[in-house]
């Protein structure tokens, strides 16, 4: 498994209401959270983002309310990878359980910056930074979390016959 693309660089503390805001919440449509995805952090990223995009965040990414619409949102924008220094432990979660990709490194997330391109091998935990030549490695994901992502999420990964 692999992600390429442009860098959306966030700070720390980014939670859940931004990345999709409350107002939004009563419509769990995909494709309508994606519409409105971090609008209230920043106004142009639907505009900008293309699909494999990587949004880059620092500390407690992901924090604030347990909502699956968040990584829900990203996803349907087409994010192909989330890297932060540390997550939200629900907000981890729920990324996994719907198929989107997220990894802890925070050596790339210093060495990274907003417009840079990157790419990401899941399977061996490294990071390029393709603008700089800069190498990350992070723990790569564990067969079965692999399988999850791969699958488009848990309940899609357990109706193969996932878990057994």
């Amino acid at each position: 498994m692999k992600a390429k693309g442009t860098v959306f660089k966030y700070g720390d503390n980014v939670d859940t209401d931004v990345i999709i805001p409350a107002r939004y919440l009563n419509n769990s449509d995909p494709a309508v959270l994606a519409q409105h995805c971090m609008e209230d952090l920043d106004k142009e990223f639907v505009k900008k983002v293309r699909p494999g995009d990587i949004v880059v965040g620092g500390s407690n990414f992901g924090c604030g309310s347990s909502r699956e619409h968040a990584p829900m949102a990203l996803g349907a924008c087409g994010i192909g990878c989330v890297i932060a220094k540390s997550y939200a432990r629900i907000f981890y979660r729920n990324s996994i359980n719907i198929g989107l990709p997220i990894i802890e490194c925070p050596e790339a997330v210093d060495g990274i910056s907003a417009g840079d391109t990157v790419s990401v091998d899941f399977e061996n935990g490294l990071i390029v930074n393709e603008t700089t030549g800069a190498r990350f490695h992070a723990a790569p994901f564990p067969a079965f979390i692999q399988g999850i992502i791969q699958a488009g999420g848990l309940m899609k990964w357990l109706k193969k016959g996932g878990a057994s």
